[in-house]
């Protein structure tokens, strides 16, 4: 919910009597921080950002995480990102509803309506081999509140599988392209389209692609102009990217 939302709901409270000026003084001055111990949840990021906080699974523990879907989930949706399948097994045994998408290894609960905006964001992927990186992006420009499609398999080493998808490609407000190997996709398609372009480098790719720099260069060295580039893998920055472009 972003401000302006809370602050209508405070003060219709007020109006119909729900709400004595003292409770509502204090949900505005009120400190927005969670404090679990190990973790701080920032419940007015998406007064600030445009978007909710989201968990970074790596690196937690699985009760940590548990910890954090348990006391939140009625508060706000959540998200977590990089979640091993272990990890995602307590949390679901904690949680009902908690929804665990392997591939994109995120973690999701809705306890809020999504309020989905205009505009899609397409997700187009060079080879079968990215999905991964594709499904992190698109299960966070669906909780973000974005229609997404994802387009698989269209890479440079047989272009006119892109071309028969071109129409719908074109369609799209805003485009994520996810690539390895020498990571040619994003300027391709920044030859084709009018539409903003986030390009993913993912660490795909035999060994003198170096885990996905050799696609991060090509990607930063695109000769299409306008074309912007996230860190290797980063599916979870592009759609953030997305997100934001959307808005406007």
């Amino acid at each position: 919910m972003i401000m302006s939302d809370k602050l209508v709901k405070i003060l219709n409270g007020i109006k119909d009597g729900s709400l004595n000026v003292d409770d509502a003084l204090g949900m505005i001055e009120g400190n927005t921080t969670v404090d679990l111990g190990h973790t701080k949840f920032d419940l007015s990021r998406p007064s600030r950002n445009g978007f909710p906080e989201v968990i970074y699974g790596a690196g937690k523990t699985p009760e940590q995480v548990g910890d954090i879907f348990l006391k939140l989930k009625d508060r706000t949706n959540l998200l977590a990102t990089r979640v091993r399948p272990e990890m995602a097994a307590h949390v679901k045994s904690l949680c009902a509803g908690v929804e665990y998408n392997e591939l994109g290894r995120t973690l999701t609960y809705i306890s809020h309506p999504v309020d989905y905006r205009e505009g899609e964001v397409m997700i187009v992927t060079a080879g079968t081999s990215d999905l991964g990186v594709a499904e992190e992006a698109r299960v966070t420009c669906e909780m973000m509140g974005n229609h997404s499609k994802v387009i698989s398999d269209v890479g440079v080493a047989g272009i006119h599988r892109l071309m028969e998808r071109l129409e719908d490609i074109q369609k799209a407000r805003v485009l994520i392209v996810i690539a390895g190997m020498e990571g040619a996709l994003a300027s391709v398609i920044g030859g084709l389209v009018s539409k903003p372009i986030i390009a993913v480098p993912t660490s795909v790719g035999y060994g003198a692609s170096f885990s996905g720099l050799s696609a991060l260069l090509g990607m930063l060295t695109s000769c299409a102009s306008g074309v912007s580039v996230v860190n290797i893998d980063n599916g979870f920055g592009a759609a953030c990217a997305a997100n934001r472009i959307n808005c406007l």
